[in-house]
C-alpha cells in the first residue's frame, strides 16, 4: 500500500494545490479523464467545506489530506479541526448552507457522496470534521481489452 500526506493552510488558492497533490499520487494507475474529473471535484468541494465552514475562512489554520492507495482504490481523508458538524444529516441535504452570506449553494456533500463509492462523514462540534472517501480507478478499458 502506498500512502501520503498533505498539509496547508485553509487558503481557497490552495484547492489547487490540494488537487493536484493527489492527482500526481495515483497517476501510476492510469485513471480515465473522468475519473481524474470526479476526483478533482471530490477534492475540492472537501477542501472548500473545510476552508469555508470549518475554519469560517481563516488562513491561519491547516487542512490535511491523507491518502493511501489499496490495489485501485483510492482511500482519501480530508480533516479539518474547525467547528465541526453540528447536524450531520442536514449537512448531507442538497442546499443546505451554514454561509448562506457567501451565497454557497449547499452541494459540496451531496457531490462528494454522489461521486464517491463511499463516503463518511465523522464529526465532532468545536473539534472537527473528517470526510473519509473511497474512490475506485479501476480503468474499466484495461479490463475489457487487456492492454495496460
Amino acid at each position: 500500500m502506498n500512502e501520503m500526506e498533505l498539509r496547508f493552510k485553509a487558503n481557497l488558492t490552495n484547492e489547487s494545490l490540494a488537487r493536484n497533490a493527489v492527482i500526481s499520487f495515483v497517476a501510476f494507475l492510469n485513471p480515465t479523464m473522468e475519473q481524474i474529473s470526479e476526483l478533482k471535484t471530490i477534492i475540492s468541494e472537501g477542501v472548500s467545506n473545510a476552508i469555508i465552514h470549518g475554519y469560517k475562512l481563516n488562513p491561519e489554520r491547516d487542512v490535511i489530506i491523507k491518502a493511501s492507495i489499496n490495489k485501485d482504490t483510492l482511500n482519501l481523508i480530508i480533516l479539518d479541526y474547525g467547528v465541526g458538524i453540528k447536524d450531520i444529516e442536514q449537512a448531507k441535504k442538497p442546499n443546505f448552507t451554514t454561509r448562506p452570506d457567501l451565497e454557497r449553494a449547499g452541494m459540496g456533500l451531496s457531490i462528494i457522496d454522489s461521486l464517491s463509492d463511499e463516503f463518511e462523514i465523522q464529526s465532532v462540534v468545536n473539534v472537527g470534521t473528517k470526510l473519509i472517501i473511497k474512490k475506485s480507478l479501476a480503468n474499466t478499458k484495461c479490463e475489457i481489452y487487456g492492454n495496460c
